[in-house]
């Protein structure tokens, strides 16, 4: 697991390489899961593990200050 991973447009919240997939996530706090998966898109943060013989998961989440836990999340396969 890799955290604060850099690229030329911004930084990935977190790359997780298990030997089938590698997930790329990105985390909001009030937010929403769709504005995660927007900017793991804009930011292209999938595009280095792309040519890797695994497949890409894109997580966005959101967390809720008011409740302090996990609200909502979205999954998108590459």
């Amino acid at each position: 697991m890799d955290v604060e991973v850099k690229n030329a447009i911004g930084r990935a919240d977190v790359v997780i390489k298990m030997p089938d997939a590698i997930y790329v996530l990105e985390f909001k706090v009030d937010g929403t899961p769709e504005e995660a998966l927007a900017q793991i898109n804009s930011k292209q943060y999938a595009i280095p593990y792309e040519i890797d013989h695994r497949k890409v998961v894109k997580v966005g989440a959101n967390f809720d200050s008011a409740t302090r836990t996990l609200g909502e999340w979205e999954i998108e396969y590459s």
